[in-house]
């Protein structure tokens, strides 16, 4: 059908073909799209060998969110390949050791600015950057995880989570009239590079078909990246602002 047909996307967060990055990538690509990737330091050749696995070829340019010189220049990098964006993915999300695993009251603030920057502030840093390719409006999608409750060991990721979630809501506001849309994705727990850094993730698989309505498989990506790719494309052009759970129904469950 090709949802995405003519588009040109900039894909964030591609680590493992395991990840919901990777298959956003590769859905985006069987519907049509134009594919960028990011990628920076020691993982950079990790995305680029993790791209050949994608339908077609696509580009890896270097992004750190955390730095001012990057973020810069990412225009200019993404022009290289393609003259605009109609799409941006964020899928980046990191707190230190010390700001998970039931060390919450004990967390010091440069952990703790540390998971904000990275997890949250990034959306805002990422949107910024990629303002000048839009024409005619965007859609800006990021990967979420539900921060309505208090998650066992999540601790501050679950905080930079809720900064995530109103970041997302302030940008749809102060974007809207360039026809921008900001949603998230709020996605179940999915075995992912990033789920290894948690401790007692294995907490959530047990936990989370007990509560969802639908079974849920913590090791497919593939709904929570069919959900982004409606997002990006034009069959919800009116939504922003909005949290798509993708989560076998688990938020909207009593305990």
């Amino acid at each position: 059908m090709g949802l995405l047909k003519g588009k040109n996307i900039l894909v964030t967060g591609v680590l493992t073909d395991a990840s919901i990055a990777f298959h956003i990538a590769r859905l985006a690509q069987e519907e049509g799209a134009t594919v960028i990737l990011t990628s920076f330091g020691r993982v950079l050749r990790l995305t680029e060998r993790i791209a050949g696995r994608l339908p077609q070829p696509a580009p890896v340019i270097e992004l750190d969110v955390t730095n001012e010189d990057d973020l810069a220049a990412l225009e200019q990098r993404v022009r290289e390949h393609v003259p605009n964006l109609h799409g941006v993915v964020h899928s980046i999300g990191f707190a230190p050791e010390a700001a998970l695993g039931g060390n919450f009251l004990n967390t010091s603030w440069p952990d703790v600015a540390t998971a904000l920057q990275v997890s949250a502030f990034s959306l805002k840093s990422l949107t910024m950057a990629t303002r000048p390719l839009f024409e005619n409006g965007a859609s800006v999608v990021g990967l979420d995880f539900d921060a309505s409750v208090a998650w066992p060991k999540y601790d501050w990721m679950g905080v930079a989570k809720a900064a995530l979630e109103s970041t997302s809501r302030y940008l749809a506001r102060d974007l809207g009239p360039e026809n921008i849309r900001v949603n998230l994705v709020a996605a179940g727990p999915i075995k992912t590079m990033a789920a290894k850094s948690i401790p007692g993730f294995e907490e959530f698989e047990h936990v989370w078909n007990e509560r969802s309505a639908l079974t849920w498989d913590v090791s497919d990506p593939v709904p929570a990246a069919q959900a982004t790719i409606v997002l990006l494309s034009d069959w919800l052009p009116k939504t922003t602002g909005e949290i798509l759970h993708v989560d076998g129904g688990v938020h909207a469950m009593g305990g």
